[in-house]
This record gives structure tokens, C-alpha cells and sequence, in this order.
């Protein structure tokens, strides 16, 4: 991990690691927890799988929803890891995505109280690392 240009959050989270697993694999679970409240958040596409389409939309007040992230996975291990980029989009084409640039990668681990998660964003540039911190990226 580069401390410049890569944000990182672990969390225990009191459940075992197929329920957590499957709050990223099923869409309508994914839905409910992907933004932070009082945001809502509409799947077009989880296809999950290297190469597959994450594309999303975000409601901030219940009304229209808007783009929000689109997306590919490069790397998905069930029950273990995901990585995705917003840095290519869910077709295939090169993207310049706002606000930022990434690459995620989310790890899932046993642990006593339940499943261990690790997400660290990797970024391009420093501006954009301290961009998406200001956005709330531990919060959201």
C-alpha cells in the first residue's frame, strides 16, 4: 500500500463470510447497503465475474436516480476477493470517471467474531486519493 495515493478500511463484521459474500453477490442486497443512507442506490449491471459490468445509480433524496459508478471487475475469487476499476467501464471502453479514478480491491477473511473485511482504493494521483477521502470515503 502506498500511503500517497491509497485509501484502506478493515472492519470485523459479525457475520460469517457467505452472508457478506453474498451482501456483494446478490443484487438486491447489494442495493440496500452499497450507499450510505439517506442515498439509495439502483443496479443496472453486477455481473460478477473478471471482465463482467458493476454498474450502478445513485439516488440522494428518493427522487430521479443518476449515474453513479460504472465500473469492471478484474478479479473476483468467491467468498475470498473482488477488484474492480472504474478506470475502464462496464463495456470495455476506457473511462475518465468523476470524481476519481480507482482501483478497489475487497478482501473477505475468516475471523473469530466473523468475517474479516479489508477494502483498500488505490488512485493515480495524490489529489485524488485526498479527494476521495474528503468525500467520506471511511464513512460511506
Amino acid at each position: 500500500m502506498n500511503a500517497d495515493l491509497d485509501l484502506a478500511l478493515a472492519r470485523v463484521i459479525r457475520a460469517p463470510r457467505a452472508t457478506v459474500w453474498s451482501a456483494w453477490a446478490d443484487p438486491s442486497r447489494l442495493e440496500r447497503w452499497w450507499v450510505p443512507a439517506p442515498s439509495r442506490c439502483r443496479l443496472d449491471r453486477l455481473d460478477l465475474r473478471p471482465g463482467g459490468a458493476f454498474v450502478t445509480r445513485l439516488s440522494d433524496d428518493g427522487g430521479a436516480f443518476v449515474p453513479h459508478l460504472n465500473a469492471c471487475f478484474l478479479a473476483v475469487e468467491p467468498g475470498e476477493r473482488i477488484v474492480f476499476t472504474n478506470a475502464v467501464d462496464g463495456a470495455w471502453r476506457p473511462a475518465r470517471p468523476v470524481p476519481v479514478a480507482m482501483t478497489a480491491t475487497i478482501t473477505f477473511g475468516d475471523h473469530p467474531e466473523g468475517t474479516d473485511y479489508r477494502l483498500v482504493v488505490r488512485h493515480g494521483e495524490p489529489e485524488d486519493r485526498a479527494l476521495h477521502e474528503k468525500l467520506g470515503f471511511a464513512e460511506g
